[in-house]
């Protein structure tokens, strides 16, 4: 009895340099880009998420605010369409926020008022005017619903109860318009913290409005802050870099100065691990939130004034990335994710055979799908346990049909195997195939005897692949083997002269990059020797 015909393994190369890495891919699945142009071409200075329920049994809203010009647009987090208008400002409105309920928004405007608002209605609840100059920023407390913030130009903040005709406290210190503030959470939920164009980040105590219990002096206006979730750190955007300040050390733990021009704008994302900034030379660029490296970034059409990366779902999921830009667009791209996105690629495949006129044959193919998961193993194709074959990874039971190449390599016909393996164009098989023939001292026989017609296959193969690393070493072999074999034959078919000029010119190339990297590593080199 014959042994039984294997198949030869395929040739396992070490994988090449992935031009992107998960990161960047991850973030590039925000797609769908929807462009909403401002009513008034005013730019779009604030857009607030939706913030979480204060407990797991809380509805979580279902939109967020878009500040623009005179108006505050609403949009749904399900659908992404404009829901509501509110235009009831008699000034430009800054700073508009809806409650975690989803049920009221505050915003303040350039003449100091400040409004709330009841979403479904419109109807106005609220109006204060203590404040003298334009009001940037209104939050609500995360843990008051009654309770919310404002910071304005004429250098104060202000805490307000929604009963109340008037401010409950007055914080009083910053020496300049002061453009944003947020409370802080986790441990030190009854503090707050401002940033203002006096160059300092405070912090600040109810309980002792006179003086900031802690201050931090920049190098220019800070233009944002945001406190991480643990409540121990600050971020503050001042010109073009990022401060990341510890309050347990009370000093700066990092400066990130990866913008080339002012950031405008700073969130969270992906459960808090990552920072997403936004900066006046159009630049996106997320950090991770523990060295703080650039892991991803894009660019947009003109600077960025305000950015949020909108989550959705029980486990805050990332779903929405809008950017609000100085020409007045709204850009708003969205994730699909889980289900969405099976349900996404069934409806493309549908509309494209419905375009091509083969929804009949799509549809057969999903009928004659096999069952799976638990029919499947009750029909005895996933069985696994007492009395199971064992099968070897590569191995497969029964007799194995040789591919024609393989056949061919069998039986010593190194040539024809390899003028087959190139018509199928299959580069691992053709891989293999050469690897083979290397092992058996056997690829000077198959590129031996070729005319002009024959050899053009094979050279340009190695002159396609010979700058990819993972093939250097293969393509070399085989094209020194060609040189030596046909050089003297040079000048009888242009055909051949051509190929020859290309892989001559594409080695060259090569070698020129090769020697610039040395260069580069040698004059990094002695950067780093220099600095040490």
């Amino acid at each position: 009895m014959s042994a039984p015909v294997l198949p030869l393994q395929p040739v396992k190369l070490p994988p090449g340099p992935s031009p992107l890495t998960p990161e960047q891919t991850y973030w590039r699945t925000f797609k769908s880009q929807q462009l909403v142009p401002s009513p008034s071409n005013n730019p779009i200075t604030h857009i607030s998420s939706p913030l979480p329920p204060s407990n797991a049994l809380a509805q979580a809203s279902d939109h967020f605010a878009v500040t623009t010009g005179t108006r505050v647009q609403i949009f749904s987090v399900r659908s992404r369409k404009l829901v509501k208008t509110i235009s009831r400002f008699d000034d430009i409105a800054h700073g508009a926020e809806v409650r975690r309920d989803g049920r009221v928004m505050v915003a303040g405007d350039e003449g100091g008022t400040i409004q709330v608002f009841d979403v479904n209605s419109r109807a106005i609840l609220k109006t204060w005017k203590e404040h003298k100059q334009p009001v940037w920023t209104t939050k609500f407390s995360p843990t008051e619903p009654t309770t919310l913030m404002s910071a304005s130009d004429d250098r104060t903040i202000r805490l307000w109860d929604l009963p109340s005709q008037d401010s409950t406290t007055t914080f009083v210190g910053h020496q300049d318009y002061i453009r944003s503030g947020a409370f802080m959470p986790g441990q030190g939920s009854g503090l707050l913290v401002s940033g203002s164009y006096d160059q300092t980040v405070k912090l600040w105590d109810p309980r002792a409005p006179s003086n900031a219990i802690m201050t931090f002096k920049h190098g220019a206006p800070v233009e944002d802050v945001l406190p991480m979730p643990s409540g121990t750190t600050i971020l503050a955007a001042a010109d073009n870099q990022i401060s990341v300040l510890d309050l347990v050390a009370a000093r700066p733990l990092q400066i990130l100065k990866n913008h080339q021009k002012t950031v405008t704008s700073l969130c969270l994302a992906s459960n808090n691990t990552r920072l997403v900034s936004g900066g006046l030379d159009g630049h996106l660029k997320v950090f991770e939130t523990t060295a703080w490296n650039v892991v991803a970034g894009s660019k947009y059409s003109s600077p960025i004034l305000s950015l949020c990366v909108i989550s959705a779902g029980n486990a805050r999921e990332d779903r929405h990335l809008a950017v609000g830009m100085q020409n007045g667009n709204l850009s708003i791209k969205t994730r699909l994710s889980g289900q969405q996105k099976v349900k996404e690629r069934e409806r493309q495949k549908e509309m494209q055979a419905l375009i091509e006129g083969n929804i009949e044959e799509l549809d057969r193919k999903r009928a004659k799908k096999r069952p799976k998961g638990l029919e499947k193993r009750f029909r005895g194709q996933d069985f696994t346990g007492e009395g199971a074959d064992i099968i070897i990874e590569g191995r497969t039971k029964g007799n194995y049909k040789p591919k024609p190449w393989e056949a061919q390599l069998r039986k010593g016909k190194y040539a024809a195997a390899l003028d087959e393996v190139l018509q199928g164009q299959n580069l691992t098989a053709t891989t293999t195939l050469l690897t083979a023939l290397r092992h058996r001292s056997a690829t000077r026989t198959a590129l031996s005897g070729r005319d002009d017609v024959s050899l053009q296959p094979i050279f340009k193969w190695v002159c396609k692949h010979i700058t990819n690393p993972r093939y250097v070493n293969l393509c070399v072999d085989v094209g020194m083997l060609i040189l030596d074999l046909y050089s003297s034959h040079m000048g009888e078919s242009p055909e051949i002269d051509r190929l020859m000029a290309r892989l001559h010119k594409v080695v060259r190339a090569e070698v020129e990059r090769s020697q610039q990297a040395w260069q580069t590593e040698g004059m990094l080199g002695m950067l780093v020797n220099s600095v040490g």
